[in-house]
């Protein structure tokens, strides 16, 4: 973690590389890029907390618990059947345990909710290969 405030012209070209990533990505390259951000947020939450940045805190975590809502938002639980309605509920745990690491700065929450996200990226990336080849046109026999 750095401890200096970013300069203000790299995050205008983090902010045009994140952009022009979403416009690129198919749906399940936008997952993988939510459930990062929510990563990226919760380790920068876990060094405000333990540097006693308060407010900072509450805004990154804050805006994790947005990601959850969003990843938990696009789940079709009517054709993902009960592996969609398995990760509705665990995005719901996980964004309780955000909300709770928030208002009490407890790090063994963020350390259960980085755990959580690891394995459901980690998943999420594996399927990756099988997700395009689904996507992708087949070939026509002629």
């Amino acid at each position: 973690m750095n401890p200096y405030p970013r300069s203000p012209k790299l995050g205008a070209y983090q902010s045009v590389a994140a952009h022009g990533g979403v416009a690129s990505a198919d749906p399940h390259r936008l997952v993988l890029m939510l459930m990062d951000a929510a990563v990226e947020r919760l380790t920068a939450a876990r060094g405000c907390i333990e540097r006693g940045e308060i407010a900072r805190k509450a805004k990154l975590l804050h805006s994790c618990t947005a990601i959850i809502a969003e990843l938990r938002g696009s789940l079709n639980l009517e054709k993902g059947g009960p592996l969609a309605q398995n990760l509705s509920e665990l995005y719901d745990y996980i964004a309780r345990r955000i909300l709770l690491a928030n208002a009490s700065n407890n790090l063994a929450c963020i350390a259960e909710v980085l755990n959580l996200l690891s394995e459901i990226r980690s998943a999420w990336a594996a399927i990756a290969s099988e997700v395009q080849s689904q996507s992708s046109p087949q070939p026509s026999a002629a």
